[in-house]
């Protein structure tokens, strides 16, 4: 996740823009001049769809954005460059063809389940000039691209020929291209890095039904080796993505909710270019693609998942992991701007925890019924030599850390190499700063910070001191 967050890499994306209209309304009559139902227009939305949704989720994903397609000369487009502005994209070749019309697709929804669908649209295939002017925009800026995305709907802007110059043009500058495929004939692809087709698509494509194992292996081979693809990938909804690079993996998904499957696919191919133009491997890649579309489904209508949701879903899975809860200071600060967003209570507290114990369990335990997430700042080795001495620690952060995360109560933990946490506090901000009841009277630090400040009870006789004592005096005997 990193990677991707630090890189915020350059893709450029070919393909069928259009624009999703919803009218929504209200039903409660028959037309008399026809049996069909009568709709009160309550409201009407659009936005981008097709290549246009792949543009979305990558924006969401913090990509820097190119796009290049072909549109008419109609109020369509002019309503779609202004959704394509609202975006604010990195560079913008949109060539226009007079005869033809921009796809809209228009929903008609009422009492919350759609009634009619109506298309305005050319799907012929753009004329020779515009492939030639498509291929030289691209061209100018391609060298700057860390992958091309191209993202078929049919709708005639992804020629045989002008896939052909771009990938040939792409493998030439060693640039990944990723491809969401349309239709039964693949060839024109021939030579991409990936394709995205989901279980169906793939079937119809290679003529082999899909149903078990053998099948799934098959039509990735066959893929991998008719289309001389890097890697073959097959997308399986709720069970995640197959792949064949060296051996067929599965690469399996946890969805915790799934409301609408509605571009999930466009997030996949968002998601998955990211990753590899990141310098993520493809095992990886995937893995990331498949927590993306995760997030997304969880959503109802064509939707986009943020790197910060991205993260927020692993978060979720790894609870039982403790290594997944220990972060560093920018990672957590990532994570306390989010936290706040949702509006969820963060307290903070911190300490050595040498030697873990009950009082310890106890007081974290406490700590964490005073707000939604707690987070524990961790004195580093170092840190913990020069407070107590030479003969401190015990127990070595990596051990430290890892003890207090597989602590149901914490939910991060943050090393810190300084004497105080107050430059840890300063990235936070917690809403709450808890100490033991022994600073009763004391300056707590960070306390200028924080909202409150909670001093918290020990449990009498349980301390790291006594039990290095006890150990000692037990040694010695």
């Amino acid at each position: 996740m990193d990677n991707i967050r630090n890189k915020k890499p350059h893709i450029a994306v070919i393909g069928d823009l259009m624009i999703d209209e919803y009218i929504w309304g209200s039903c409660d009559r028959i037309s008399p001049e026809a049996p069909v139902q009568v709709v009160s227009v309550k409201k009407e939305s659009a936005v981008l769809g097709g290549a246009g949704n792949v543009l979305s989720n990558l924006c969401a994903l913090e990509a820097k954005v190119s796009v290049y397609s072909v549109i008419g000369d109609d109020n369509n487009a002019s309503l779609l460059q202004t959704l394509i502005n609202d975006l604010s994209l990195f560079h913008t070749s949109l060539i226009t063809e007079s005869e033809r019309i921009t796809t809209k697709k228009s929903r008609m929804i009422a009492s919350g389940q759609q009634v009619l669908r109506v298309d305005d649209e050319t799907t012929e295939p753009i004329n020779l000039a515009s492939q030639v002017k498509l291929f030289e925009a691209l061209q100018k800026t391609l060298s700057q691209c860390d992958a091309i995305l191209l993202s078929d709907y049919g709708k005639g802007v992804l020629t045989p020929n002008l896939c052909k110059d771009i990938i040939s043009h792409a493998n030439a500058l060693n640039i990944p291209i990723l491809i969401d495929p349309k239709g039964t004939d693949y060839i024109k692809y021939k030579g991409a890095t990936l394709l995205t087709p989901n279980k169906k698509e793939a079937s119809l494509a290679s003529n082999i039904e899909i149903k078990d194992k053998n099948t799934l292996s098959s039509a990735l081979h066959y893929f991998k080796n008719t289309l001389d693809l890097n890697y073959a990938i097959i997308t399986l909804s709720e069970d995640g993505i197959a792949l064949l690079d060296n051996e067929v993996k599965n690469i399996p998904t946890v969805a915790r909710e799934v409301f609408d499957v509605t571009g999930a696919g466009d997030t996949v191919l968002a998601s998955l270019g990211v990753a590899l133009a990141s310098g993520v491997d493809i095992v990886s890649a995937c893995e990331f693609a498949n927590k993306a579309a995760a997030v997304v489904v969880a959503k109802v209508g064509s939707a986009t998942a943020t790197l910060n949701e991205i993260e927020e879903y692993e978060h979720s899975l790894n609870k039982g992991q403790a290594q997944s809860k220990i972060k560093d200071f920018t990672q957590i600060a990532r994570i306390a701007k989010r936290l706040k967003e949702q509006k969820r209570k963060i307290v903070f507290t911190n300490g050595c925890f040498d030697i873990l114990h009950r009082g310890h369990a106890s007081y974290l335990e406490k700590a964490k019924t005073l707000g939604d997430v707690l987070i524990l700042g961790l004195n580093s080795d170092e840190s913990i030599t020069r407070l107590k001495g030479k003969s401190r620690p015990i127990s070595t952060l990596e051990d430290r850390a890892f003890l207090l995360a597989a602590l149901e109560s914490v939910d991060y933990v943050v090393p810190f190499s300084e004497d105080t946490p107050y430059e840890l506090i300063k990235q936070i901000v917690p809403h709450t700063l808890v100490k033991g009841a022994d600073y009763e009277g004391k300056e707590v630090v960070g306390s200028d910070i924080t909202d409150e400040v909670k001093l918290i009870e020990f449990i009498k006789g349980k301390s790291t001191s006594s039990l290095i004592e006890k150990i000692a005096k037990d040694t010695s005997c």
